[in-house]
């Protein structure tokens, strides 16, 4: 059955909480059925948080766990995210087919609807890392096919649901692809073309050179969705390489294979990939050479989207004084368009760490006459902030 889970989002409210969320767990905006549907074509268990809003350990893991870089950097690359308020009428149906008795109540859950791993209670940011690779772990049948590999099976339906099982349990899978891929003379049959779509892994191989080759038919075969959702994640694995190794030449090869297999994307991953990199080396003149680019190309001056960015540049390189003066002036654009408190406190951040707190006081005290009466709790962040100028 289909049906419609609405999605609610706990924000921080202070500047390093705000920071943090832009460097977090990512999570998903949409159905049930959408997220089910998105963990089958990206090969990824769902990973949901079953909280209630009365739920104080449930509100710690979304101001401290969740917003963390290291929790985001795990869970966004393995996961598709979502949180679920199991009390809100609209999310009956859900709650009624993944009952919980406590909150938080943690579940992984496959893209048939399976739970893999369900825990219960507030975990920090090392234990829910933690809980996830204990849930890939669970989730790994790879072992299945590797004792009858390693007895001498070759069977080319074996060796399939062998790769995919190693892809869904992000295991390497580009030894058994070329393998197989290198005894056939036809790579053109339906099953061939299957094969390659599940074993381009990586930009930086034959296989998705190959991909590339025979995008029409395999389109024709699997859809366009599921081609740019494999070419993209086998482009985020050789950025993750790039990272890895500090080798530019492999980043420059991530992109110019996206640009080869989904020019449509190309861009906006160039941009992307650049950020994570110069995030990744402290490049910070890079880092702000792409931040701009993203601003001008798909940011321009949609107020929440400039305040993200505004976040995720002070978070990413808090001390460097042309970073710094460039969130200023995306903060300030972000706050005086989209007018809201946690804005102009964000804008408040910015000038604390400049060394500005006459400023800084100035601005959260603007910020505290925007709060309505819903925003009891960003008051007292905004009183702590003033408290420690």
């Amino acid at each position: 059955m289909k049906y419609t889970v609405k999605i609610s989002f706990a924000f921080a409210f202070s500047l390093c909480a705000a920071v943090l969320s832009a460097q977090g767990i990512e999570f998903f905006h949409g159905t049930w059925a959408e997220a089910l549907e998105k963990a089958r074509t990206e090969e990824r268990l769902i990973f949901v948080d079953a909280y209630a809003s009365w739920c104080g350990p449930c509100k710690r893991m979304a101001a401290q766990t969740f917003p963390d870089p290291k929790a985001g950097e795990f869970f966004n690359a393995n996961f598709v995210n979502m949180k679920i308020d199991m009390e809100k009428p609209e999310n009956a149906e859900f709650a009624g087919k993944y009952p919980v008795g406590s909150y938080p109540t943690l579940m992984f859950i496959d893209a048939t609807g399976k739970i893999v791993l369900k825990e219960v209670g507030a975990k920090n940011v090392d234990q829910l890392i933690e809980t996830g690779k204990k849930a890939l772990g669970k989730n790994d049948k790879s072992v299945d096919y590797e004792k009858k590999y390693n007895e001498g099976d070759r069977d080319p339906k074996l060796l399939f649901d062998y790769v995919r099982a190693l892809n869904a349990s992000g295991k390497p899978s580009l030894k058994i692809t070329n393998e197989y891929l290198n005894t056939q003379q036809d790579l053109t049959s339906e099953f061939n073309l299957r094969f390659i779509l599940e074993g381009a892994t990586e930009a930086d191989s034959r296989v998705f050179d190959l991909l590339v080759k025979y995008r029409k038919e395999i389109v024709a075969l699997a859809g366009d969705e599921a081609v740019n959702a494999r070419m993209e994640k086998a482009c985020q694995r050789t950025v993750a390489k790039a990272i890895e190794f500090k080798n530019t030449a492999l980043l420059e090869e991530a992109k110019n294979k996206m640009k080869s297999g989904n020019p449509a994307r190309s861009e906006a991953f160039a941009i992307e990939a650049d950020m994570n990199y110069a995030k990744a080396v402290k490049d910070s003149d890079m880092f702000l050479k792409a931040a701009r680019t993203y601003q001008k190309n798909e940011v321009k001056n949609n107020a929440a989207k400039l305040h993200e960015l505004a976040v995720s540049l002070v978070r990413t390189f808090p001390n460097d004084k042309n970073v710094l003066k460039q969130a200023e002036k995306w903060a300030k654009t972000a706050a005086e368009n989209g007018g809201l408190a946690e804005y102009w406190m964000t804008l408040a951040g910015v000038y604390k760490l400049q060394g500005d707190k006459d400023q800084a006081r100035k601005t959260a005290e603007f910020a505290k006459k925007e709060l309505t009466e819903k925003d009891a709790m960003l008051r007292e962040k905004i009183d702590h902030f003033i408290d420690t100028l």
